[in-house]
């Protein structure tokens, strides 16, 4: 196959720039999807946490149990300290109404969040 150099003309400039701006968007929405099923997962472990607490009257270790847990079954597995899991129950117990969760999620579209907990 023969290599030619690309045309360096307006149109030719234009479509490298559409393409950056494509892939830029592209790559924001990722972020804001994995951000928002971030935070969707961690809610949701929150609410287990607290539920668990509540119905079968676990108490505080079983954060430190759970930590330990999930560590050693996926090793690699970042995120999900004793510390990260108290924040995560925190969470959950700040923002219990769904309505707070559907702006928090909301918020992530508008570029709002950056990062999950």
């Amino acid at each position: 196959m023969m290599k030619t150099k690309p045309p360096l003309t307006r149109e030719y400039a234009e479509f490298v720039a559409e393409l950056k701006q494509r892939i830029a968007s592209a790559r924001l929405h990722t972020v804001r999807a994995v951000n928002r099923d971030l935070i969707l997962l961690y809610w949701d472990i929150g609410k287990g946490i607290v539920e668990r607490q509540e119905r079968l009257g676990w108490g505080k270790s079983i954060v430190e149990h759970l930590a330990r847990d999930l560590q050693a079954e996926s090793a690699g597995m970042e995120g999900f300290s004793a510390r990260n899991l108290w924040d995560i129950r925190n969470f959950y117990a700040e923002n219990t109404a769904p309505k707070i969760l559907q702006q928090l999620v909301a918020g992530i579209g508008e570029g709002t969040f950056q990062s999950a907990v």
